[in-house]
């Protein structure tokens, strides 16, 4: 393992999306974004990531710096088409969309199709937070059969992420975000490229078998082939057994079905994100201070409760980002040499210029 500095990783990976044909603005926020993941902890949506981002932009699997298309308007509801547009491009104009309406309204539902990897979705609900509104987030994959039904040792089910944010005044919001199985594909990933292993039964082989082993998901193709899910005769187990495995139905059907996205299953349509969002204005629904201070007086009631281990302390939702952060702000990125390797290697695939790569990579303190 290794540590990559913020500055290093968010320079670094902008500019190779700016060579790679997004515009500059592009670059950066897909570049701030992917980082941002790694610095809540959620490596899995970090810059792990950018070779697999490069080879979609490179095939045409998503299209650089698209504008979201309306493609219908009923006052409280909107929908939208991503035209295969980044994430993170598409993602805050889809969320822009849902607090304005909220605004206007008191709710806003937004139903989002055809945008390319959405990335953290506890992002995007954080930024209607951020102006005071909850939402609420179904997400599912077109084109993603990674995840096998509770019971079941085929795949059926996209990842299929659920968020929920509740903004509070004077803290940093409440973000729940989870993708619906035991792990998001992207943590199988980071394994697979010899970081954190993912949990022990999280996968399941072919023959029915619970295991670790990222050659469930990928095959065995070899330390040096991309990692390709496809390879794989297994699959990623659905969280919480048959719960989890219903909340990932319901993530595909109004993710998917709903949104005109098309739900995980055979298609020939290329890989695209679909997101099913309600936002709420609090103060629709009665006075802003009392639901904050209600949000506010069951926290501190919660927080209050007796630990059952003394040295681990009782948690809201965020918690472990905020810690997280703090800490690799100050001591940088921890990123296997696969993962780290991999990822030079696809920048310089770019047409980055290799002076200017190389003069990034010697600005970091901890090696390249």
């Amino acid at each position: 393992m290794r540590r990559i500095l913020v500055n290093t990783a968010e320079s670094l990976v902008g500019e190779a999306f700016t060579a790679a044909g997004c515009s500059v603005a592009e670059g950066a926020r897909i570049a701030v974004s992917l980082v941002s993941a790694n610095l809540a902890g959620h490596d899995s949506h970090g810059i792990v990531r950018v070779p697999r981002y490069l080879e979609m932009l490179s095939d045409g699997r998503v299209v650089a710096d698209q504008k979201v298309e309306i493609v219908s308007d009923m006052g409280a509801m909107a929908v939208l088409d991503g035209k295969l547009g980044f994430g993170q491009t598409i993602g805050p104009q889809a969320v822009r969309c849902g607090v304005d309406k909220a605004r206007m309204g008191g709710v806003g539902v937004v139903a989002l199709r055809n945008t390319g990897h959405l990335g953290r979705i506890g992002e995007w609900a954080a930024m209607a937070a951020a102006e005071g509104l909850v939402s609420v987030h179904f997400v599912n994959a077109r084109g993603s059969i990674l995840v096998a039904p509770h019971g079941a040792r085929e795949r059926r089910f996209s990842t299929a992420p659920f968020c929920v944010a509740v903004p509070r005044e004077g803290h940093d919001p409440l973000v729940l975000d989870f993708a619906t199985s035991v792990v998001a594909e992207g943590k199988v990933l980071v394994a697979a490229k010899g970081g954190k292993p993912v949990p022990e039964e999280a996968l399941i082989d072919g023959e029915g078998r619970y295991t670790n082993d990222p050659a469930a998901l990928y095959g065995s193709a070899g330390p040096d082939a991309p990692p390709q899910c496809r390879n794989g005769k297994g699959a990623i187990r659905a969280m919480g057994q048959h719960k989890g495995s219903g909340l990932a139905l319901m993530c595909e059907l109004l993710g998917g079905a709903l949104t005109g996205n098309g739900v995980c299953g055979p298609t020939d349509k290329p890989f695209a994100n679909g997101m099913f969002s309600l936002y709420a204005a609090p103060d629709a629904f009665g006075p802003g201070e009392a639901f904050a201070r209600a949000v506010e007086d069951y926290i501190a009631w919660l927080l209050s409760a007796e630990p059952a281990d003394p040295d681990k302390p009782v948690l809201v939702p965020g918690d472990p980002e905020r810690m997280t952060a703090s800490e690799r702000r100050a001591n940088g990125l921890p990123l296997s040499d696969d993962a780290w390797n991999a990822i030079v290697a696809s920048v310089r695939m770019t047409g980055l210029a290799s002076v200017r790569i190389d003069a990034l990579l010697a600005n970091d303190a901890t090696g390249a």
